[in-house]
Order: C-alpha cells, then sequence, then structure tokens
C-alpha cells in the first residue's frame, strides 16, 4: 500500500473497530518469540523518512510565467520533476555560458561573509 493512502477497512480488508477495541490477555504473550541477544545484534533501528539522496535537490523560491507553471501542472503528478529535468538538460547543453560556476559563486559568498 502506498504512504500516501491512508488506511482503512477497506484498505486493509479487515475489522479495524474489532482490532481498535481488542485487548490482549496474558496467554497472547506466550505466542510471542522470546527476545535474544542474538535478535538484539541482528535488529536494525529504522529512523524512517526518505533515504539520503546523492544528489540532493535545494528548496527554493521562483516565480515562473504563469503559461510555463500551467504548461508542466497539465501534465500531471510530478510536474515539479519534469520541469527540473527540462533545465538539467537546457544546462547540460549550454553549461559554459561564459558566466560564474556554482563553484566559484560558493567561493565569493565564502570570502564576502568572512570580510
Amino acid at each position: 500500500m502506498s504512504a500516501s493512502k491512508n488506511a482503512s477497512a477497506h484498505t486493509l480488508k479487515s475489522d479495524l473497530s474489532r482490532v481498535d477495541t481488542h485487548e490482549i490477555d496474558r496467554g497472547e504473550y506466550d505466542e510471542l518469540p522470546d527476545l535474544t541477544e542474538d535478535a538484539l545484534k541482528r535488529a536494525v533501528v529504522n529512523k524512517g523518512g526518505r533515504p539520503h539522496s546523492p544528489s540532493p535537490k535545494i528548496l527554493l523560491s521562483v516565480r515562473y510565467s504563469r503559461e510555463v507553471v500551467e504548461f508542466f501542472r497539465a501534465s500531471g503528478s510530478g510536474w515539479q520533476s519534469r520541469m527540473d529535468e527540462v533545465l538539467r538538460e537546457y544546462v547540460r547543453r549550454h553549461g559554459d555560458v561564459g558566466g560564474p560556476t556554482s563553484e566559484q559563486l560558493r567561493t565569493v559568498r565564502k570570502k564576502a561573509a568572512g570580510a
């Protein structure tokens, strides 16, 4: 099941109200497996969330013309990723336009911050 969908009795094919009202009795604890040192050594802590991307994106506020946004939004879910791909392709084709590289800009910003 997708994480974006809410769990319901229909999607889980379960009687959630019965599950919610169930009270565990002592006999049910006997059914649980023993917690051994070996089991604890094999345990993996999952902190949740998305895995770290090797090339993380930057959150940025940008203004685009209405027709550009409407064009990409009309393409449906994932429109921002498609817009990103179009811009990345442009950078691949026109990468050397004579302006400073992002590394050069970072260096200038660091020097300015230290001054």
